[in-house]
């Protein structure tokens, strides 16, 4: 199991960001996948999460309403679409595969939010 971020970066706020989450080593179609965030001095935060179909979400009270997550699985990959960041979105993002039994982690991708 393989999953790699990108699309990470310093903005401005109020700006956007679109991170990218490439899967391999597994049937990406058939599992739900997650996004979470890990910022200094805060315990790990989930995101997002989307279904295997595509056709369910969920999203942190923090980021609902600015944050969109999708997916293709025909090309096995997530993506997480950021607006309206704040410096509060600062953080190391994360995808993120229970798969098996076994939790599976990118090396993740940092977003900093800064004027």
């Amino acid at each position: 199991v393989q999953l790699v971020e990108s699309g990470g970066g310093l903005v401005q706020p109020g700006g956007a960001l679109t991170l990218s989450c490439a899967a391999s080593g597994f049937t990406f179609s058939s599992y739900p996948m997650k996004w979470f965030r890990h910022a200094p001095g805060k315990e790990r935060e989930l995101v997002a999460l989307i279904n295997s179909a595509g056709s369910y979400t969920y999203y942190s009270v923090s980021v609902k309403g600015r944050f969109t997550i999708s997916r293709n699985n025909a090309k096995n990959t997530m993506y997480l679409r950021m607006n309206s960041l704040k410096p509060e979105d600062t953080a190391i993002y994360y995808c993120n595969a229970d798969i098996e039994k076994a939790s599976s982690w990118g090396q993740g991708t940092q977003v900093t939010v800064s004027s």
